[in-house]
């Protein structure tokens, strides 16, 4: 890594139950020092009915909106809506009065407009890595992002019938 390169990096995951179901998202924010971590920060929530994507953006925002000061940073998510989202439409859609390209409304145009704002002060490069790949950071965002959902989950309790001949 170049000195010249971010110093922090944002990774960023979200998960539902369902979809729409609980959520949650999840944050490992890393100062870096060349290529030593020097400080982790992790930051979590929930939600009890939402969609994935809602997630992978609040994600987003919540890494941006804890920030400060103007920074540079890199934010890794694994989420492409996201990526692409904030990288290649919001443009347009900002331009278009919130419409996509068919004229219809922008689906969580709240969060692209906070995420916008967000962004706004902070000199941000968007990378995109797969999820579930064994990737360290981007495996505890997603944990934290299932221990904020967990308490939204309903528990299911055994009716007589699903427990069958258990114990016979």
């Amino acid at each position: 890594m170049s000195d010249d390169g971010p110093a922090i990096f944002a990774f960023t995951d979200g998960a539902c139950s369902g979809n729409p179901g609980p959520g949650g998202w999840g944050v490992v924010l890393q100062a870096r020092e060349g290529d030593e971590v020097v400080r982790v920060r992790e930051l979590s929530g929930g939600e009890p009915q939402t969609t994935n994507n809602r997630m992978e953006l609040m994600a987003a925002i919540s890494a941006l909106e804890t920030l400060t000061r103007p920074t540079r940073l890199s934010v890794v998510t694994d989420s492409v809506y996201v990526r692409d989202g904030v990288t290649k439409w919001i443009h347009g859609w900002r331009r278009n009065g919130w419409k996509t390209a068919a004229g219809k409304p922008v689906k969580n145009e709240d969060l692209w407009k906070r995420l916008d704002a967000a962004a706004a002060p902070h000199t941000v490069a968007w990378e995109w890595i797969k999820g579930h790949a064994g990737h360290v950071e981007n495996e505890r965002a997603d944990e934290l992002a299932r221990e904020a959902m967990a308490p939204f989950k309903k528990k299911k309790s055994a009716r007589p019938e699903d427990v069958g001949s258990l114990g016979r």
